[in-house]
């Protein structure tokens, strides 16, 4: 085919693409004449995302603390991208399954290793300062994230694992929801009253997230694979993304925080309580919340020491890494 016949193919498969539109081919190119040429900078309206970075005080390491917050929360947003894809996917197809599962990962990798800028990329004095003007807000209150708890697992597997067994996976949402683990991180131990934090957050979300667990009830990532077939359920590659996605989201992230609160929070005897006023010594360590997306890839004995050797790796005078 030469050029002019390759055009003349593309121009008959415009011709049929507008043909519904209520307009003819040539309106269309006349749009396409007058339009002005694309930049980067408009594309991704960088002079907008540039200017959502407003400080409350003058200590310059907010910024800092600001812009981190900002790229999680795109990387969630990515996360969630590839979690409704696969959700939404019809075709079972082992492969899909595993690429968007992989890409999850890389995410999360990507999330991990940044949060050396959180460890070691601010002045404690500053931060300690500063953060007196945030409150009661906390990233806590991140419904992204637990929008990917949602997504990825039965609502029954996110209630707080001392009250785990009295809920099934046929338990009303509406109920699981009120039982869920994280609600107990921003609530007073000794009154039991909710923090302002998670008053807040309860206000603005709720309604939506009970609406996401409804509707992919039955229809999680862990559902997508318990109903996949008995030879696709035993590919290798698949369960070790899975559980490579398990342990980020419920090990490594989780831990990256303590390391972060432990910096800033703690010094020597003495324990600051965060922004939001949650428990975060009791909140964090995922040996203690046992949140398991996926709890048939693992043995009991698995199930038993969740958490536990990575914390002792990450904590591990000797592990240089992060």
């Amino acid at each position: 085919m030469n050029n002019e016949e390759k055009i003349a193919s593309q121009i008959n498969k415009l011709e049929e693409k507008f043909k519904d539109s209520g307009q003819d081919l040539s309106s269309y190119l006349d749009g396409l004449l007058y339009q002005r040429y694309l930049t980067y900078w408009d594309y991704i309206h960088l002079d907008t995302l540039l200017s959502l970075q407003v400080p409350r005080t003058h200590f310059p390491d907010e910024e800092i603390f600001i812009m981190y917050h900002q790229i999680t929360e795109l990387y969630f947003k990515l996360i969630l991208h590839e979690q409704k894809q696969l959700v939404d996917d019809r075709s079972n197809q082992i492969a899909f399954f595993i690429e968007r599962t992989q890409r999850i990962n890389n995410y999360y990798k990507a999330l991990i290793s940044s949060f050396s800028i959180m460890i070691n990329g601010m002045q404690r004095e500053q931060f300690l300062r500063y953060r007196m003007a945030l409150l009661p807000a906390s990233g806590f209150q991140s419904a992204q994230y637990r929008m990917i708890e949602i997504y990825a697992t039965s609502l029954n597997l996110l209630v707080h694992q001392t009250e785990r067994n009295n809920f099934t996976q046929e338990t009303d949402i509406e109920k699981l929801f009120e039982h869920i683990y994280w609600k107990k991180g921003a609530t007073d131990k000794q009154t039991g009253d909710k923090t302002l934090t998670l008053k807040q957050f309860e206000y603005r979300y709720t309604p939506r997230l009970v609406r996401i667990a409804k509707q992919v009830q039955d229809r999680t990532i862990y559902h997508k694979y318990l109903n996949l077939s008995k030879a696709a359920k035993e590919n290798k590659t698949l369960i070790a993304e899975l559980k490579k996605l398990d342990v980020n989201a419920n090990v490594n992230w989780p831990l990256m925080h303590m390391g972060s609160a432990y910096r800033y929070l703690a010094k020597d005897k003495a324990t600051i309580d965060a922004t939001g006023g949650t428990n975060w010594k009791e909140f964090l360590p995922p040996s203690f919340q046992k949140i398991i997306f996926f709890p048939t890839l693992y043995s009991s004995q698995e199930l038993e020491n969740w958490g536990k050797e990575w914390v002792e790796h990450q904590f591990n005078p000797q592990n240089s890494e992060v």
